[in-house]
């Protein structure tokens, strides 16, 4: 297979940059509206892009005074997008500490029969408070134990997509014959976390199962995505950074019996385009104009860090002892430990640190044959897949992109002109997985005598 770019795009409602909501001609309510999502969607597919990806945090922005959040629950929204789509993939986040396994597993896998093949599960250990007291907890769990549960989670998450074997279902109205039984496998799990019987009482996935995604960026979240990921979305900033997350995420993959060209790394990136340098400038000053002084990126990237963006000076290159942590509470480790290497990496002072980001993750400002180098840099160097596009305000953005540089990427080999397949796997290029049963321990499922128990 020829080797081409991923590209996902992440609808972070009205746009990457906070301040993309105060745009002229634009909605300021749009990220609660499906048909502004769709157009996005629609918008995608016609770029042929990989899939449209939804993140989430089950709980109310914190900053919501001054602009938008996530908001639509992101399974009901991908269901409306994919039954008004035909081919783009559909990337649910759903939290392993927040949800339980068996309905997790059944909403995804429903979403994928919905979309005939083409959904994905980001899976992500949430640690914010406020999502956590939504779910009755006092406090998150530690990292040790929220990753060991993400661990058994996924893992039983694979075992209940894999509870019908393909063929299975007969449908054989002659023979009245519906299903197989004998081919319909129990879970039978007893852990540390979760006590689950099984089957899922969905047949198998029509992509062999959803496609697993994970979102991490520390040492637990990259073991995590060794074990599990077939496509990783992180914050690396430079280089140095990729070079260094694929080689740790190999070793780990490794240790599994994995290889690192099974996973696809596809970190994030704002685009922010103009037809000239300049005019790519005078956008990016409009977005930062939108939104209160201290939502501008200086001060953004400052709190990244657990910084005062009152008293660091923004000029100054940024000392060890600013950079040593520990990571904020309220923000993501991956985050901190990113911008804080490459700051410590190329001496970069908050004004040098904060041209080079956008909401966490690598921003590049300029003229599409300016975006289409950087991308066909980073993948023709081995860096990356791909990438996972946050644009810097929706639509215009994305529609930016897929009319001006996508063109370009093609005319350089680096991407495809249409589809080539129709699920989510055949666009990432992805074998379908092998079964979690292996022949010796499959256990066929044996209904309760007792009509409605749970059969155990």
């Amino acid at each position: 297979m020829t080797r081409r770019l991923s590209l996902l795009v992440n609808i972070t409602g009205a746009g990457n940059h906070p301040g993309a909501w105060t745009l002229p001609g634009r909605a300021p309510d749009a990220y609660v509206d499906p048909d502004h999502h769709l157009r996005v969607a629609r918008t995608a597919e016609r770029g042929a892009l990989d899939g449209v990806f939804l993140a989430d945090i089950p709980a109310l922005h914190g900053d919501i005074g001054r602009g938008p959040g996530q908001a639509l629950e992101p399974s009901m929204l991908l269901t409306y997008l994919a039954a008004a789509t035909e081919r783009i993939g559909v990337v649910f986040t759903g939290s392993t500490t927040l949800n339980e396994p068996y309905n997790l597993a059944r909403r995804v896998l429903s979403l994928d029969h919905a979309a005939q093949g083409r959904a994905g599960w980001n899976a992500v250990a949430t640690f914010f408070p406020d999502a956590a007291r939504n779910f009755g907890l006092d406090t998150v769990l530690d990292p040790a134990t929220r990753y060991r549960r993400a661990e058994e989670f996924i893992g039983l998450v694979h075992r209940l997509w894999d509870s019908w074997e393909d063929g299975a279902l007969i449908t054989d109205t002659r023979g009245a014959r519906f299903a197989d039984p004998d081919r319909i496998h129990a879970a039978g799990h007893t852990g540390e976390f979760f006590d689950v019987a099984g089957p899922l009482n969905v047949p198998r996935s029509p992509q062999g199962r959803p496609v697993t995604m994970q979102a991490g960026a520390s040492p637990p979240g990259v073991a995590l995505a060794g074990r599990f990921a077939e496509a990783v979305y992180t914050p690396l900033l430079d280089h140095e950074a990729a070079r260094g997350y694929r080689a740790r995420l190999a070793e780990q993959a490794r240790g599994y019996g994995r290889e690192v060209s099974g996973i696809r790394l596809l970190p994030g990136l704002t685009p922010v385009l103009g037809s000239t340098e300049a005019e790519a400038r005078a956008r990016f000053a409009a977005l930062e104009a939108g939104v209160h002084e201290d939502a501008r990126q200086l001060a953004r990237v400052a709190r990244t860090l657990g910084l005062d963006p009152a008293t660091t000076d923004p000029e100054a290159p940024l000392t060890e002892a600013q950079l040593s942590g520990p990571p904020p509470d309220r923000l993501p480790t991956g985050f901190f430990r990113a911008h804080a290497e490459i700051a410590r990496r190329e001496g970069l002072s908050l004004a040098g640190l904060a041209a080079r980001t956008i909401g966490g993750h690598r921003s590049v400002v300029g003229t599409p044959e300016r975006i289409a180098d950087d991308l066909t840099d980073w993948w023709a160097a081995g860096l990356v897949d791909g990438f996972t596009l946050l644009p810097d305000a929706l639509p215009d953005g994305l529609e930016a992109f897929v009319d001006h540089v996508l063109p370009i990427l093609r005319d350089r080999g680096a991407f495809r002109h249409g589809y080539t397949g129709t699920t989510l796997r055949d666009h990432l290029g992805l074998p379908a997985p092998a079964p979690s049963y292996e022949p010796s321990e499959q256990k066929s499922y044996e209904p309760s005598e007792q009509k409605g128990a749970t059969a155990r």
